[in-house]
């Protein structure tokens, strides 16, 4: 099956400038190119439909060109915005474009004969004079034109916010963007998701105007959830590609925690698996949902993907360890990333000399238990783990109880975690 083909089975084809051009157009080694805006130093799982996007027409033997926007960036893309960006400094930019660098190394492969290119458009709309610009290349815009386009339309129709000569001027830069690229680099396809398709649009028009020269584009569908929820946001915050920002445990656990009604599109539009294993994964799940086996697929997958067989080997560690209470062998790093929402208590390991401290007290005074009583009931049922001991009512825990030296992880029942830490 050819790569659009592919596409259309995932779901992840929504809009083509000339469709029949394309599939032709990509019967031959062509390079493609997808933009990434570098407000942070660290993209988002938003980004990875684009990334893979990338990677997939790889593996179909063309190149991808990565396209940092160190110059774009210090504008600013209006679209999904409802307030003008913030501007950051090119040294803010600089910082970014090197820290996304990261993911985009993990996810592409830039050796071998279709090496994948990373280029930053400060290099040439940082050299691009105001008048020139004006010139060569706004006068192929019809303003008429740009007003129509959904996010300027919106921000023109607030009068709070409006939108700035600055921002409205971004379309203009992102077609000189492909325009550039086709003439400096040989690029003739842009990817985006569909809330570029304007900018696209206009990239393809000024080549034709410009250059006489045909290119193509094409959008995915932006990512959605059966809920109405924002993919890629939990509770605690975004899920980001750099590891500083979310471990491998975090990343794993937002994937195997997808909601039911999620996890096909989730394995269609970022998987690599086969047709026939994601036919096969949905239908096990749509005759055992409870099981969790497409979950689990997916998880590892796109952990593996991300941050390697290492990853997924941390990931399932930290959660067979989190489900069993057998906490022992967890790093600090691990114990910090799992339990950093718990309950948490700071004691002096005064307490821990001597005999030990009794269990009883421990669990009153680190507000495990409300009473003594209790206590001494949860501790003969066995309902307490102490980094993973099963201590009795009478037993007294000791320094070298302690995990690095230094915490105790207490689960009460089977899910209630409580952090005590000693110094």
């Amino acid at each position: 099956m050819d790569l659009l083909a592919d596409l259309e089975f995932r779901g992840q084809l929504y809009q083509q400038t000339d469709a029949e051009g394309l599939k032709k157009h990509l019967a031959t080694p062509r390079k493609v190119y997808a933009g990434f805006d570098p407000t942070r130093n660290s993209l988002t799982i938003g980004n990875l439909v684009q990334i893979l996007l990338l990677r997939r027409f790889q593996a179909a033997g063309h190149t991808p060109v990565v396209v940092m926007g160190g110059g774009t960036g210090m504008i600013g893309d209006p679209s999904g915005k409802e307030a003008e960006r913030q501007i950051l400094t090119p040294e803010q930019v600089a910082l970014n474009v090197a820290g996304q660098r990261v993911s985009f190394e993990r996810l592409l492969n830039f050796s071998g004969p279709n090496a994948a290119e990373l280029v930053n458009n400060a290099d040439w709309l940082g050299k691009l004079g105001f008048i020139e610009a004006l010139r060569d290349i706004g006068k192929h815009f019809s303003v008429n034109m740009m007003i129509q386009k959904e996010s300027v339309r919106e921000r023109l129709h607030n009068r709070d916010q409006g939108i700035s000569y600055t921002e409205f001027s971004y379309m203009l830069l992102q077609a000189y963007d492909f325009s550039y690229l086709l003439q400096h680099h040989a690029v003739t396809v842009q990817a985006a998701g569909s809330d570029q398709w304007g900018n696209i649009v206009a990239g393809v028009d000024l080549i034709r105007r410009t250059q006489q020269r045909e290119a193509f584009g094409l959008t995915t569908p932006l990512v959605t959830k059966a809920d109405g929820g924002k993919f890629g946001k939990t509770e605690s915050g975004a899920i980001w590609l750099a590891t500083e920002l979310t471990s491998p445990y975090a990343f794993y656990q937002f994937w195997v925690n997808a909601a039911d009604a999620d996890v096909a599109k989730f394995l269609r539009t970022f998987t690599f698996f086969s047709h026939e294993e994601i036919v096969h994964l949905e239908a096990e799940h749509a005759a055992n949902p409870g099981a969790r086996a497409a979950h689990r697929a997916l998880a590892q997958h796109m952990t593996e993907l991300l941050h390697g067989s290492e990853g997924v080997a941390q990931a399932q560690k930290a959660t067979e360890a989190l489900f069993s209470g057998h906490v022992a062998e967890l790093t600090p790093a691990s114990i910090a990333d799992l339990f950093g929402s718990a309950p948490s208590i700071a004691l002096s390991k005064a307490k821990l000399a001597g005999e030990g401290y009794p269990a009883v007290d421990l669990l009153v005074e680190g507000g495990i238990v409300k009473s003594k009583r209790e206590a001494r009931e949860f501790l003969s049922n066995s309902a307490i783990l102490i980094n993973g001991r099963s201590p009795g009512a009478e037993e007294r825990v000791k320094a070298d109880w302690l995990l690095h030296g230094e915490v105790l992880l207490i689960r009460r029942g089977k899910k209630l975690w409580h952090v005590v830490r000693f110094s």
